[in-house]
């Protein structure tokens, strides 16, 4: 996974509009990129609803946001549509980015063991470097644990 000071992979993907997503696409500004597991699923809705309620603060305070999971194009459309999600979606079906980011790993639930998205939140500062890694995200309070540095 990525650590605090080491630089961010540039290209994110393409997300929910077909626009190609890169971290220099927002030089001046902190990006907060995060890493969800599915859409439309209790917690990832939760995070997403957090931050698109959020967004007024996380605005103002200098961040802007991108939301990255496995799931298609389409899944991210109606997702994003259903939420009136403010903030783009990027479609990563080949995982490359999830990969690069290092949000995708063995996880446990149930009993049993498989592997997916670890649920990461990377705040990326204006310089493209990894400035902070939330990886115990609280999906009701997203948007607040990313102000509440």
């Amino acid at each position: 996974m990525l650590k605090v000071g080491e630089k961010a992979p540039d290209f994110l993907g393409v997300d929910d509009n077909g626009n190609e997503i890169r971290v220099s696409d927002y030089a001046g500004r902190r990006l907060v990129v995060y890493f969800y597991p599915k859409d439309s699923t209790p917690g990832c809705t939760a995070e997403a609803c957090s931050l698109r309620d959020g967004m007024d603060e996380l605005v103002a305070a200098g961040y802007a946001v991108v939301g990255i999971s496995a799931d298609s194009v389409a899944s991210h459309v109606r997702f994003k549509e259903k939420q009136n999600l403010n903030f783009p979606l990027v479609a990563d079906v080949e995982k490359s980015t999830i990969q690069a980011y290092g949000a995708w790993g063995e996880k446990k639930m149930a009993g049993r063991t498989y592997m997916g998205i670890i649920r990461t939140t990377f705040v990326i500062g204006v310089d493209g470097f990894v400035e902070r890694v939330i990886a115990k995200v609280d999906t009701k309070n997203a948007a607040r644990q990313i102000l509440d540095n």
